[in-house]
C-alpha cells in the first residue's frame, strides 16, 4: 500500500534583509572631535563602550566629546545573548587604568565622563574598586566633572557595591536590559531580582544618589512585560529609565523579533512618567549613556534626602 508523503519546499534563496525604518538611521562618525578621541584613546590603552558595542550613536557622541569609557579590559567573563564586547578569560586588573581613564576625561575638558566596565566574576572586589578609584581620580584630575558609573551586578555582593555608593557617583547605573521571562537567553549569568535589590540597596546605602536603568525592546517581550518591568523599577526607587531598540550586532547573537514605532517609545515614555520616573530617555536610537549629560541636569533635583 502506497503511503503519502507530504513534500516540504524549502527556499534556497539567500534572505534580503528588511531596510531599516528611517527613524534608526544614524550618521557615520566624522569630525575632529571624533578622531581626536579615537586618538587620545589608542595613546593612553582606553577602550570605548561606544566601539566595543558597536553603538549607533559613536559619530553624535563623540563629537559633543562625549564618550563612555570602559574599564577592567576589553574581554567579559559572561556571554550575554546580545553584547558585542568580546569573551573570554581576562587579563589581571590594571589598577593604573582609573588613571588613565581620568587623564582622558581631564585631556578632553569633559564636564560628564560615564565610566563602565566588563563583567570580572573572576574578581568581583577589584572591579568596584576599581570603579572607586577612577571616581577619585576624575575629582583630581578634572575637578567639576559629573560622573556616571555604569555597573555590573558584582553577582549581587553587596560590600562590592558599597564600595562604589561610597565614592559617590553623581549617577549610579545598573541596566535592566530586559523582562524576566527572557533573562536566561538574554543575560547570562544574570538575574532579574538581583538587579532589582542592586538599585535598591544603592538607594538604602545613600538616598542622594541618582540611580537609572536600561531596557532594551524588540527581543521578543510583551509590551505589558516592560511595563511590569517599568513598575518594578520605580517602586525600588529608580530615578531614571532609558529605553531603546535592540539592534543585533551579528548573526551570533540573539535574533530582534520587530522595530518598535516612535510612538510606541512615546507611549512607553509617557507611562514610565505616571509611575514616578524623575527622567525617562526612550526612543528608537537611545543608549545607556545617550544624552547622560541632560539626563543628569534633568535629575539634579533628584539628589535630596528622602
Amino acid at each position: 500500500m502506497a503511503t503519502s508523503v507530504e513534500l516540504v519546499q524549502i527556499d534556497l534563496a539567500p534572505k534580503r534583509p528588511a531596510p531599516k525604518p528611517e527613524w534608526l538611521k544614524a550618521r557615520a562618525p566624522v569630525g575632529d572631535n571624533y578622531h581626536n578621541l579615537k586618538k587620545l584613546a589608542r595613546e593612553l590603552n582606553l577602550h570605548t563602550v561606544c566601539e566595543s558595542a558597536h553603538c549607533p550613536n559613536i559619530g553624535e557622541c563623540w563629537n559633543h566629546k562625549t564618550a563612555t569609557f570602559m574599564m577592567l579590559g576589553n574581554l567579559c567573563t559572561r556571554r550575554c545573548g546580545f553584547c558585542a564586547v568580546p569573551k573570554g578569560r581576562p587579563e589581571a586588573i590594571d589598577l593604573d587604568e582609573p588613571r588613565r581613564v581620568a587623564e582622558a576625561v581631564a585631556s578632553l575638558g569633559l564636564k560628564f565622563a560615564v565610566i563602565t566596565s566588563v563583567n570580572r566574576d573572576d574578581d568581583i572586589l577589584g572591579g568596584a574598586r576599581a570603579f572607586a578609584l577612577v571616581i577619585e581620580e576624575i575629582r583630581k584630575q578634572a575637578p567639576g566633572c559629573q560622573v556616571e558609573v555604569l555597573i555590573p551586578d558584582f553577582q549581587g555582593n553587596e560590600d562590592a557595591i558599597r564600595i562604589v555608593v561610597d565614592a559617590h557617583p553623581e549617577i549610579l547605573n545598573h541596566n535592566t536590559e530586559s523582562v524576566p521571562r527572557l533573562y536566561r537567553a538574554v543575560r547570562s549569568g544574570a538575574r532579574y531580582e538581583r538587579t532589582l535589590r542592586l538599585l535598591e540597596f544603592s538607594k538604602e546605602l545613600d538616598s542622594t544618589v541618582v540611580t537609572k536603568t536600561g531596557v532594551m525592546v524588540g527581543l521578543g517581550e510583551e509590551m505589558h512585560e516592560l511595563l511590569d518591568v517599568y513598575r518594578d523599577l520605580s517602586n525600588v526607587g529608580t530615578d531614571v529609565l532609558t529605553i531603546g531598540q535592540y539592534l543585533r550586532p551579528s548573526k551570533d547573537h540573539l535574533p530582534m523579533t520587530r522595530y518598535y514605532t516612535p510612538e510606541e517609545f512615546a507611549f512607553m515614555k509617557e507611562e514610565a512618567l505616571r509611575m514616578g520616573f524623575r527622567h525617562v530617555e526612550s526612543g528608537p536610537l537611545v543608549r545607556s549613556s545617550y544624552h547622560a549629560h541632560e539626563q543628569a541636569d534633568a535629575a539634579s533635583g533628584v539628589r535630596m534626602v528622602v
